[in-house]
């Protein structure tokens, strides 16, 4: 018998695009890839903050540039990109979160939510995919979106919906582009430690709404995507497409 072999979670010689990439989950994203040997374009509006990631990931004998750019300016993104060599993975870490109830929400909120967590995810997503299939090259796009993109929350209408539009561009662009060998998946994360949700775990209240709903007992922290994303970005996932990767501790088994 010839035994199987695990594909490779390797990334050498591969090109990759993380947005979102100046903290958070975008930058333990880039640190997960850049482990594997790809080459990483760290993509985000803080030029310093940028630049100090590049600094320490480079120290560390990690392949590394930089892209300052706010990707919801969907005509200057593309021009960037179309100056650059095309990229063989996308993560778009990229997202904003403005709670408040329904009845409350400003058209500002609205407008700020889901020009960053859906519409800039959405041409971003296609101006990768479409310099790959010019070239007839196969990639891997992801997406971080949410455990609300499969559940409702409180206060979390608009945030919700705009992960809910991420889930299903997510599934159509996956069948759109199967045949061209373009794998297209989400990560969606539970609540994770990071700077954006350090409001929400400063209330006690809060904090045991979020450990109430998580099976698991605790809340995420950034390596828990790590090795998520190196999946998907890898030929280990040669036959996962059009999906989503909960990671949510169980929020959502009921």
């Amino acid at each position: 018998m010839i035994l199987p072999r695990t594909p490779s979670f390797r990334l050498d010689g591969r090109r990759a695009l993380v947005a979102g990439a100046s903290s958070g989950i975008g930058a333990a994203c880039a640190v997960a890839l850049a482990e594997q040997g790809a080459m990483v374009t760290l993509c985000a509006r803080r030029n310093r903050e940028l630049k100090a990631l590049a600094a320490e990931m480079t120290a560390l004998g990690m392949q590394v540039a930089t892209l300052t750019l706010d990707i919801t300016d969907v005509a200057t993104t593309d021009f960037a990109l179309a100056a650059l060599p095309t990229f063989d993975i996308l993560v778009n870490s990229a997202g904003l979160a403005r709670h408040s109830p329904a009845t409350a929400t400003t058209l500002d909120d609205f407008d700020a939510s889901t020009n960053l967590n859906f519409r800039a995810a959405y041409f971003l997503t296609r101006a990768i995919a479409a310099r790959l299939i010019a070239e007839g090259k196969p990639g891997s796009l992801i997406n971080i979106s949410s455990q609300m993109g499969h559940v409702g929350g409180v206060n979390r209408a608009v945030y919700s919906a705009s992960k809910h539009a991420l889930e299903g561009m997510t599934k159509s662009m996956a069948i759109e582009w199967g045949p061209h060998g373009i794998r297209v998946n989400t990560i969606a994360p539970t609540f994770i430690r990071t700077a954006l949700t350090e409001q929400t775990f400063s209330n006690p209240e809060r904090t045991a709404w979020v450990l109430s709903k998580i099976k698991l007992g605790r809340v995420g922290e950034v390596t828990d995507i790590m090795g998520a994303v190196a999946f998907l970005a890898s030929d280990a996932a040669s036959l996962v497409t059009g999906t989503s990767l909960l990671i949510d501790g169980g929020w959502t088994a009921d």
